[in-house]
């Protein structure tokens, strides 16, 4: 890490003074992050029509927390982590062996998990109250090992990215011809839902349970208004994630705001503009 505070120590704000605010610095980094995550896994959570899903990650996870925190592990994520590749991987096998509509399946799973978290939250007259930091999240309570967890899936999705992108897309897109094709669609499916549930909850303690679905969907809608490939669409929208990212994280300083409301709104703003010069195009 100190080499990453010798280059913000550069930068010409007052928290970037040399030996002061490591935590503001250790969010910049967190941002710079969780966004390229966030912009890449977007595309496919806007191509794959599962919008909401993300939403039920969280909600799957924020149960595994209070699962963790009544087993008394001295860290919950990792009994989230667990939780939600287990109900990714549940979901993936439902939605593709049933037949039943993506929202459908999106749906029950949510509303199950959620209602099993409350339960468990507060069984012998336990308070909720005490899950409330997760629905809003703070970024500058970030630490360097969790940093360091989130660059190696970073690294894990780059490689995913160049490796089965056109696979993952198009067994999203047309599944009965990436079967002709003999491509797995289930463990494609598998893997990018894996993806998305690892990358959910160890972010929702930072970005906040109430927008952490926004971040996954808003980068690859304001991109697709825009791009005419797909080399395009993935650079927009990462590229879009990662100024919105550091946006939010500026103005929630200066002003006091919540971090992951400020990168939302960020992204709503910019989605607004892609869809404006979109409709001026045509």
């Amino acid at each position: 890490m100190s080499f990453w505070y010798a280059i913000v120590d550069l930068l010409p704000f007052e928290w970037a003074q040399p030996g002061s605010m490591f935590f503001m610095k250790n969010a910049l980094l967190a941002v710079l992050v969780i966004s390229p995550l966030f912009g890449l896994l977007s595309t496919m959570v806007v191509e794959s029509r599962m919008s909401f899903f993300s939403d039920a990650l969280g909600h799957s996870a924020f149960t595994g927390i209070a699962i963790g925190a009544l087993c008394g592990l001295a860290d919950p994520m990792w009994s989230a982590v667990a939780l939600s590749l287990a109900f990714a991987l549940l979901f993936t096998y439902v939605r593709r062996n049933s037949g039943i509509a993506s929202d459908t399946v999106i749906g029950v799973f949510s509303s199950t998990a959620v209602a099993l978290g409350i339960f468990i939250a507060t069984l012998d007259g336990g308070s909720f109250t005490k899950f409330n930091s997760l629905l809003i999240g703070d970024i500058l309570s970030v630490e360097p090992g969790k940093i360091a967890l989130l660059a190696c899936i970073l690294l894990a999705a780059a490689a995913l990215w160049v490796c089965c992108f056109n696979q993952l897309m198009l067994s999203s897109v047309h599944p009965a011809l990436a079967n002709s094709r003999g491509i797995g669609v289930f463990w494609q499916e598998a893997v990018f839902s894996a993806a998305i549930a690892v990358v959910v909850t160890v972010s929702m303690t930072w970005v906040g349970l109430l927008v952490i679905n926004s971040l996954l969907v808003l980068p690859g809608a304001a991109a697709r208004n825009l791009a005419r490939n797909m080399r395009q669409y993935n650079l927009l929208s990462v590229l879009g994630a990662i100024a919105a990212g550091i946006g939010g994280l500026m103005t929630s300083y200066y002003i006091g705001a919540s971090a992951g409301a400020s990168i939302t709104l960020y992204l709503a703003g910019w989605f607004l503009v892609s869809f404006l010069l979109r409709k001026r195009r045509v």
